[in-house]
Parts: structure tokens; C-alpha cells; sequence
């Protein structure tokens, strides 16, 4: 059984920073793509980052690009999302996913497996 649990949301005002944290246990870790989605309030689901299994290859959204810095540390079974220069829009319920794939990219189809999520609030 994959489990990933997120930690590090909160409130945060304009142009502060968070790092989001993706702990992940239960197969190996270092096999697979990571990825970052998003849920604004009443909208749907949405991609932000994603990660190769190596930590070489990464690609964000249009909407987070030169924010936000997705990355991983194997040892720790563990993804990062640092996230600076936030901004009101950046409000969501910020999701980990992995997949057994070496890579992935921006549909959640592709992704196996999903955290519960953590709620980011950015005042303006």
C-alpha cells in the first residue's frame, strides 16, 4: 500500500514563501516521477510541478515558472515544492502525486498514486 501524506500549508500573505512536503512510504520511492497538483476553490483540479525519478528533469506550469521549485531527496523518500513570491491565485489544496513511471507530466491520469492534500492560503 502507497501512502503519501503532505505537511508545510498554511496562511500566508502576498510575496511570502512556503515549502510543501511530500513523505511518501511503502514502495521504492526513487523508482518513480513525483508531481505537485492543485485544486482552487471552486475549480477543478490543476497541474503545477512534476519531478523524474533522478531529480535531473523537471517542468512546471506556466503559472508557477521562476515561483516555485519542485524537488526530491531519495534517501528521505521525500518531494519538495518551495513555493516564494506567492500570490493570492496560489490559494488551493496543494496534492502529492507519484507514479511507477520515470516520468510523467501534467495529467493526473497518469499519476498512481495521491495524497490527502494541504490547504495553502495566500492573503493578499
Amino acid at each position: 500500500q502507497v501512502q503519501l501524506v503532505e505537511s508545510g500549508g498554511g496562511l500566508v500573505q502576498a510575496g511570502g514563501s512556503l515549502r510543501l512536503s511530500c513523505a511518501a512510504s511503502g514502495r521504492t520511492f526513487s523508482s518513480g516521477a513525483m508531481g505537485w497538483f492543485r485544486q482552487p476553490p471552486g475549480k477543478e483540479r490543476e497541474f503545477v510541478a512534476v519531478i523524474s525519478w533522478s531529480g535531473r528533469w523537471t517542468w512546471y506550469a506556466d503559472s508557477v515558472k521562476g515561483r516555485f521549485t519542485i524537488s526530491r531527496d531519495n534517501a528521505k523518500n521525500t518531494v519538495y515544492l518551495q513555493m516564494d513570491s506567492l500570490k493570492p491565485e496560489d490559494t488551493a489544496v496543494y496534492y502529492c502525486a507519484g507514479t511507477d513511471a520515470s516520468y510523467a507530466y501534467a495529467n493526473g491520469n497518469d499519476y498512481d498514486y495521491w495524497g490527502q492534500g494541504t490547504q495553502v492560503t495566500v492573503s493578499s
